[in-house]
């Protein structure tokens, strides 16, 4: 199944700022803060649709997690800069989403890094899989 036909909820941008807090001795980025930035995009994009995780989890009893990541890192984010994270829902199956997600400059389009990111829906109690309810995606 393909993620729906309406993109205005299967894409989403989340500004990031890069901080002191964020970089290596060289004013770099370090490279796993990269993830933390694609997981935050990917949360806000379910805030956006209207789902909070913890309501999902206390209330249905599910949670996603991620399943498998493939990160590409292409050229280096730095301390101050204005970036984005972007999520495109790329892949939409019974228990899990596939997302095709970039951290660039929206100024410019210029993509810093880009990951392939499966998560899948679980029992939040169990971990096993549970079909994703329905957000409105298609």
């Amino acid at each position: 199944m393909s993620a729906g036909n309406d993109p205005s909820r299967t894409r989403f941008a989340f500004p990031i700022r890069i901080y002191w807090e964020d970089t290596d001795a060289s004013g770099v980025v370090y490279h796993a803060n990269y993830l933390r930035y694609f997981e935050r995009a990917r949360s806000e994009w379910l805030r956006a649709l209207g789902y909070d995780q913890e309501a999902m989890r206390v209330e249905q009893g599910i949670a996603f997690t991620v399943a498998s990541l493939d990160i590409r890192y292409l050229r280096p984010a730095r301390l101050g800069d204005e970036l984005e994270a972007t999520t495109e829902v790329a892949e939409l199956r019974r228990a899990s989403f596939t997302f095709r997600q970039q951290l660039r400059r929206p100024a410019t389009g210029e993509v810093l890094a880009e990951a392939s990111v499966r998560a899948g829906c679980v029992d939040a109690a169990t971990f096993k899989p549970r079909a994703i309810p329905d957000l409105g995606l298609g």
